[in-house]
C-alpha cells in the first residue's frame, strides 16, 4: 500500500538557493492549490549570486537530481541565478540524458515574455543580484520577445543579505534601495516598467515604489510565474497529468530546518515546518 502511495506521489519541484523561491512557490499555490508541491532550498549553500556559472550548475544540477529523486517529474528553478546560469545548460545536456520526459522550467523567460506588453516608452529595467545582471540573461530574452525594448540594469548586492537578515525595515536599509533604484532611473529617466528581477525583492516593493515615480510599474516574478506555469500545464496535458493532486506543500532545506523555518515564514507567509535534506 504504502509502495502504491510512493509511486503516485509526484509533486511538482520548486527550486531556490534560499528563501526567495518562496514568495514564487506562495503564488504558485495560491494559483493552484490542488497539486502536490516539494520545495527544496540549498540554504547550507547560498546565497548563489556571486558564485561561477560552473558551480552554481553543478550545485543546481545536484538538487535537481534530488528533485527527481524524490518524485518530481517538474521542477521550477525559482532563483534567478539558477535560472540564468544553470538552466539552459541543464534542459539540453542534462535532461535528454537523466530523463527526456522530465521538465525543468525557470523564471527568468515568464517575465521577459511580458515585460514589453507594460511599457510605452520602450524603456525597462532590471534589478537583480550581481550574479544575474553579470549574466546578461534578461538582456538576451528581452531581445527575443520584444527586440525593439532599450532595457538597463542595475545590480543591487545588498537587498538580498538586508532581506534575509530582516533589517529591510529600517533607515539603513532605505539608504541601499533609494541607492539603486535612483541609479538605474539615472541611466534613462524614460524607464516606465521595472522587472523585479530576483524572487526577495517583492519583501521590499513598496519600498521600492517610494523612490520611484507613480507611473512606472513593477513586475515581481511570483504572479507572472504561477500563471506562466498554469498556462504550461494546459499546454502540456500529458505532464498535467502525471502531476499527483492531494493538495500537500512539503519543504526541505539542505541546511537547519529550525533556522530556515523562521525565515521561510516571513517569504512564504505563513508558518513553515521544514526537513534536513543532506546533499
Amino acid at each position: 500500500m504504502s509502495m502504491d502511495k510512493k509511486t503516485s506521489y509526484k509533486p511538482i519541484g520548486v527550486f531556490d538557493s534560499g528563501f526567495g523561491g518562496l514568495t514564487v512557490l506562495k503564488e504558485i499555490v495560491s494559483e493552484m492549490p490542488q497539486y502536490d508541491y516539494l520545495y527544496l532550498g540549498d540554504n547550507a549553500r547560498a546565497p548563489y549570486g556571486s558564485r561561477s556559472f560552473e558551480t552554481v550548475y553543478e550545485y543546481t544540477l545536484e538538487c535537481v537530481n534530488h528533485l527527481f529523486a524524490m518524485g518530481c517529474e517538474l521542477v521550477v528553478l525559482a532563483c534567478n541565478t539558477a535560472s540564468a546560469k544553470a538552466l539552459r545548460t541543464i534542459q539540453q545536456k542534462d535532461l535528454p540524458k537523466i530523463d527526456p520526459a522530465k521538465r525543468v522550467l525557470g523564471v527568468i523567460r515568464p517575465t521577459t515574455e511580458i515585460i514589453g506588453n507594460y511599457s510605452k516608452t520602450g524603456n525597462v529595467g532590471v534589478l537583480g543580484t550581481a550574479g544575474t545582471v553579470s549574466s546578461g540573461s534578461y538582456l538576451v530574452e528581452i531581445e527575443k520577445f520584444f527586440p525593439n525594448l532599450k532595457v538597463y540594469q542595475e545590480a543591487c548586492p545588498m537587498w538580498v543579505p538586508l532581506i534575509e537578515n530582516n533589517e529591510y525595515n529600517n533607515e539603513g536599509a532605505d539608504y541601499f534601495i533609494k541607492k539603486h533604484v535612483t541609479n538605474l532611473m539615472q541611466q534613462e529617466p524614460k524607464i516606465d516598467a521595472i522587472i523585479l528581477g530576483c524572487t526577495h525583492y517583492p519583501l521590499i516593493i513598496d519600498k521600492i515604489k517610494k523612490y520611484l515615480p507613480a507611473d512606472v510599474q513593477l513586475l515581481s516574478q511570483g504572479t507572472i510565474v504561477a500563471q506562466g506555469l498554469k498556462d504550461y500545464l494546459q499546454r502540456h496535458p500529458e505532464m498535467e497529468k502525471k502531476c499527483s493532486k492531494s493538495q500537500s506543500v512539503s519543504f526541505y532545506t539542505t541546511d537547519l530546518p529550525e533556522t530556515f523555518d523562521k525565515a521561510a515564514t516571513l517569504f512564504y507567509g505563513k508558518e513553515v515546518r521544514s526537513k534536513h535534506l543532506a546533499l
